[in-house]
């Protein structure tokens, strides 16, 4: 290990498919460890903003964002190594441990597997195990052996209905050599509020301490935490120094509330460590951005959930507009969908947005837009010139009705299809509907 190098044992929850049970897991798995007196660093793999919230809240540290089709591997391995005070590393997966684009990115294409590889983490799969008994072995030995490039250090059951059923169940698993590490009961489980984007956001959740004890104890009393923490592995060497990460500016206003939180805690990081400062407005309170900020930043969110108080906000409108005439001011998704002309929500009303850009959005008809993002940009953004590669990604159900401004950006899926969807620009204000995450290499 060279010195600019250092490792921390770590470990990936992941499972077969969503709904298995990962993100329960892995919210009591850090309230748990926490509670014995560990620093637990949490990370997600792939482009979530809510559970990584959840992970903050439960082991009291940043959760980052960890994507190997939009990061390099120098980005991944800094963003790690600068956190290897930590007594241990806890990854989430996303969807199954091998789901992932078809076509690859920056080092991998995206799936928990990749992350694995790269970390040499050992993976511990959650299985939900209703309606079968001894065939869960042999999925979970499908998945042991389909790589040689991850090793899957054990299993979690959950929702066992049974003391036999589990004993069916572990009969399988030693007949596969797979160790049980935990097996939850279906019985007495604790379960998370959902919503059309994933869970309702940390800050949503009025009594979500005492949510996240309540997970930490069932975790603690069905799981083996000494068996995970021999399983975790520190053989992967990491940089402790992270990529820089261009500032939209010296002095930034970002909205951040109830309607505006959608934005990589890397990159909130990544700004501060080159120096800019983030001085944080409501527009949710008709509070508008410090008139010594050099420039706005609208980040993702909920805006048609609150688009009657944005609306009525005209004191933010104003100034917003104001700001706009000299200053840039950049929108991502919910943020740009804001900075239209206007938002019509689930029940077909109209409602005014902040008039920087024409376009028009509307969710009375719902159609889901997802996926990787790579975007050539056609005219500058804060802390980007045109011409540079952008990769991000979407997950929003608005239709847009109207654009009639130029495009800002030519962008294309993890396939290389273009999509529609290429933002728009208007003066100074610019928006795309996909949220940055990192600049192509």
């Amino acid at each position: 290990m060279t010195p600019d190098q250092t490792n921390c044992p770590g470990v990936i929850i992941s499972a077969p498919a969503s709904g298995a049970g990962k993100t329960m897991v892995t919210l009591g798995l850090l309230a748990a460890l926490k509670a014995r007196g560990l620093s637990v660093q949490p990370f997600k793999n792939g482009p979530d903003y809510i559970d990584p919230a959840f992970h903050t809240a439960a082991s009291g540290r940043v959760s980052l964002n960890l994507d190997s089709w939009a990061m390099c591997k120098d980005r991944i391995s800094g963003l790690i190594g600068a956190r290897t005070d930590a007594d241990l590393m806890v990854a989430e997966g996303s969807m199954g441990l091998f789901d992932g684009v078809a076509s690859a990115g920056e080092a991998g294409n995206g799936a928990s597997a990749d992350l694995a590889a790269l970390t040499g983490w050992p993976v511990l799969l959650v299985l939900d195990v209703s309606g079968q008994a001894q065939s869960a072995a042999a999925i979970a030995h499908g998945f042991a052996q389909f790589s040689p490039h991850i090793r899957l250090a054990g299993v979690i059951l959950n929702r066992v209905a049974s003391p036999r059923h589990e004993a069916l169940i572990r009969l399988g698993m030693a007949h596969v050599g797979l160790p049980v590490v935990g097996a939850l009961p279906r019985q007495g489980a604790v379960t998370l509020p959902e919503r059309h984007l994933g869970l309702v956001q940390a800050e949503e959740q009025p009594h979500l301490s005492t949510l996240l004890d309540k997970l930490g104890a069932f975790i603690a009393a069905h799981v083996d935490l000494d068996q995970i923490l021999a399983l975790a592995s520190s053989d992967y060497n990491t940089h402790a120094k992270s990529l820089t990460v261009s500032p939209p500016g010296q002095r930034i206003a970002l909205a951040r509330d109830a309607a505006f939180s959608f934005i990589y805690p890397h990159l909130f990081e990544g700004w501060r460590a080159m120096g800019a400062e983030i001085v944080p407005f409501s527009p949710l309170a008709n509070e508008a951005p410090a008139p010594s900020a050099d420039v706005c930043w609208l980040p993702g969110g909920y805006p048609e959930l609150h688009a009657e108080t944005l609306a009525a906000a005209g004191h933010f409108r104003e100034k917003l507009q104001n700001f706009a005439l000299t200053r840039p001011v950049h929108g991502e998704c919910g943020g740009y969908m804001a900075m239209g002309a206007g938002l019509v929500d689930a029940q077909g009303t109209h409602h005014q947005m902040a008039g920087l850009l024409g376009l028009e959005t509307s969710f009375a008809k719902r159609r889901m837009h997802l996926g990787y993002r790579l975007a050539t940009l056609a005219a500058p953004i804060p802390g980007y010139n045109a011409g540079q590669r952008l990769r991000g990604h979407e997950f929003h159900y608005a239709t847009i009705t109207n654009q009639p401004d130029d495009m800002l950006a030519m962008t294309v899926d993890a396939n290389g299809t273009q999509v529609s969807e290429a933002g728009s620009r208007r003066g100074l204000a610019t928006g795309t509907f996909f949220h940055l995450i990192a600049p192509a290499t």
